[in-house]
C-alpha cells in the first residue's frame, strides 16, 4: 500500500481519482491549493504525488520545484487540461515522472501510477541490496599484518584508485578455497571508480554446462527448446560495473574461447543473436587451483589465462598467516557475540593453542564457522578448546607398509588424520631426502617436478633451507 498525495483543485475529479487508487490498496490525501499542497507534502512524505498543472493560488509547475527541492528523488507526475510541449518539456526538466492529460482517463492513470510505484520500488530493492553488499568491504576489511595481506591491501588499494576514466585491468584472483578471494573482488569493486554500479558474482562451478553461454551472454528468444523469452546476460547486467567470475577453472573451453572474445572485444553476442553488442564491464576472476598447471593439462586456455592475468592478487591461507590466526579468531567472537546479542565471551588459552595447531584446510570459512558454533554452545564467558571441536591430531601412530609393487598400507590412529598435514609431511620427507633438490624429490615421489612445484607453493615450503635427514 502506498500514500498518494493528490494537489487538484476539482473535487470531482479527486473523488473519482480516490475511489481508483482505494480500490488498488492504496491511502489517498487531498489538497486542493499549492500552499496546502507544500504542508502536506512535508509531512506526509508521500510515495507519489500527482499535481495539477493550474491551481488557485498558483502554478504546478513553481510547485513541482520546490517539492523537488524537499526531495529529490520525490515521484511527481502532472496532470492538466492545457497540454503542450513546453509545458511537458519544462515539467520533466523539473524532475516530474509522468504527465497526463485531462480529463484524466482513470485506466491511464492506474497504469500510469502502478508503473512508477513498482519502479520506484525495484530502485529501493537495488539500492538495498548495494548497500548490502558494499557494507563493510572497505581497505580495511582484508584484515590482518602480515606481510602478504600488508601486500594483498596494498595492491587491492592501488587498483581501486585509478581514474575512473582509465580501462580497468582485468584481475585474476588466487588462492585456495575459504581464504576470502570473494571479499577481496567486493572490497576492489566497492573502492573504486565502480562502486556505485552492479557487481555481479557468479559461481562458474555450479552452472550447469549447457547453460554456461547463455548465462554469460545471454540469449535471444527461440535460441533454444526453452527459450520462450530473450534474456540478458551476466555481462549485460554488469554493464559499467563488475563481473566476478569465482572458480573460473570450471568453465568450459568452449566458453572460454568466447569469454576471452568478450574480454578483449568489449562485445558478446547472446545465444541466437546475430549481432555483437557493446559492454562495459571490469572482469574479476578466481581460482583455488593452479592455473598453471591447468594450463598445462589442458584444461584452461591459455590465452585466457594470459589475458587474466594482467593483475594478479593472492589471497594467503591460513597457516602462512602466523599471528594474523588468532587475531581473526578473537575478532570473529566478538563479531558472533554480538550478531547473537550474547554476553562477550574470550578464547581460553588451551583454545589458542588448538587454534595454532590446527591446519585449517578451510581456512578462514572454517574458522569462522568453528567459531560460530563454539560461541552458540559454550557455557561460560570462556570458549575451552574442547568446545572448538577440532580434529584431534597425533593421537596413535599411522604406521605404514610398502610392498614391492610399491602400493601402501595405511593404518590409521583413531583419532584419525589431517589429510594436507599428512602430504606436507610426506613433501618435507621427501625433499629431506633429496637434499632440497626438487627433481630427485619428485622421482622419489613418483610426480613430475612441476606437480611437486606446485606442492611446494601451496604447503609455503622453502627447500633451500631443507637439509637431508
Amino acid at each position: 500500500m502506498a500514500t498518494i498525495l493528490v494537489v487538484e483543485d476539482e473535487e470531482i475529479l479527486f473523488q473519482a481519482i480516490e475511489r481508483t487508487l482505494e480500490k488498488l490498496g492504496h491511502q489517498v490525501h487531498w489538497a486542493n491549493r499549492c500552499q496546502a499542497g507544500e504542508q502536506m507534502f512535508g509531512e506526509l512524505h508521500p510515495d507519489l504525488t500527482l499535481l495539477d498543472l493550474r491551481l488557485p493560488d498558483g502554478s504546478g509547475l513553481d510547485l513541482l520545484a520546490r517539492l523537488r527541492a524537499q526531495n529529490t528523488h520525490a515521484d511527481i507526475i502532472l496532470m492538466t487540461a492545457y497540454a503542450s510541449v513546453e509545458d511537458a518539456v519544462a515539467a520533466i526538466k523539473l524532475g516530474a515522472r509522468d504527465y497526463l492529460q485531462k480529463p484524466v482517463n482513470l485506466d491511464d492513470l492506474r497504469h500510469a501510477i502502478t508503473r512508477a510505484l513498482e519502479e520506484t520500488q525495484l530502485k529501493t530493492e537495488v539500492s538495498y541490496f548495494r548497500n548490502r553488499e558494499a557494507k563493510g568491504t572497505g581497505i580495511d576489511a582484508i584484515s590482518g599484518n602480515c606481510p602478504a595481506i600488508a601486500e594483498l591491501r596494498s595492491r587491492v588499494q592501488r587498483l581501486a584508485t585509478l581514474p575512473a576514466d582509465a580501462v580497468p585491468p582485468t584481475v585474476l584472483i588466487t588462492g585456495e578455497t575459504g581464504t576470502g578471494k570473494g571479499l577481496v573482488a567486493r572490497v576492489l569493486h566497492y573502492n573504486g571508480p565502480r562502486a556505485g554500479q552492479p557487481f555481479i558474482e557468479i559461481n562458474c562451478a555450479a552452472i550447469p554446462e549447457n547453460l554456461v553461454e547463455s548465462e554469460l551472454f545471454g540469449h535471444e528468444k527461440g535460441a533454444f527448446t526453452d527459450a520462450k523469452a530473450a534474456r540478458l546476460g551476466l555481462f549485460q547486467a554488469a554493464d559499467r560495473g563488475t563481473l566476478f567470475l569465482d572458480e573460473i577453472g570450471c568453465l568450459p573451453l568452449a566458453a572460454q574461447v568466447k569469454l576471452l572474445k568478450a574480454i578483449e572485444e568489449k562485445t558478446v553476442r547472446p545465444v541466437g543473436g546475430h549481432a555483437d553488442r557493446l559492454i562495459d564491464v571490469h572482469v574479476i576472476a578466481a581460482t583455488n587451483g593452479n592455473p598453471e598447471e591447468m594450463v598445462r593439462t589442458g584444461t584452461f586456455r591459455e590465452d585466457l589465462y594470459y589475458r587474466l592475468r594482467v593483475a594478479v592478487l593472492h589471497a594467503p591461507p591460513l597457516r602462512e598467516r602466523g599471528d594474523d590466526l588468532l587475531f581473526l579468531a578473537q575478532r570473529f567472537v566478538a563479531e558472533v557475540c554480538d550478531r547473537y546479542r550474547l554476553p562477550p565471551k574470550r578464547l581460553a588459552a588451551d583454545a589458542e593453542r588448538e587454534i595454532r595447531r590446527y591446519s585449517w584446510p578451510g581456512n578462514i570459512r572454517e574458522l569462522r564457522n568453528t567459531l560460530d558454533r563454539a560461541v552458540l554452545f559454550s557455557e561460560g564467558p570462556a570458549i575451552t578448546g574442547a568446545a572448538l571441536g577440532l580434529p584431534v591430531s597425533g593421537s596413535g601412530w599411522m604406521r605404514w607398509r610398502i610392498e614391492r609393487d610399491g602400493a601402501a598400507e595405511i593404518d590409521l590412529p583413531d583419532g584419525g588424520i589431517q589429510f594436507e598435514e599428512l602430504e606436507r609431511a610426506v613433501i618435507l620427507a621427501a625433499l629431506r631426502r633429496a637434499g632440497g633438490r626438487q627433481i630427485d624429490a619428485a622421482k622419489l615421489l613418483g610426480m613430475s617436478r612441476d606437480t611437486l612445484r606446485y606442492r611446494i607453493e601451496k604447503f609455503g615450503i622453502d627447500p633451500s633451507n631443507l637439509k637431508p635427514a
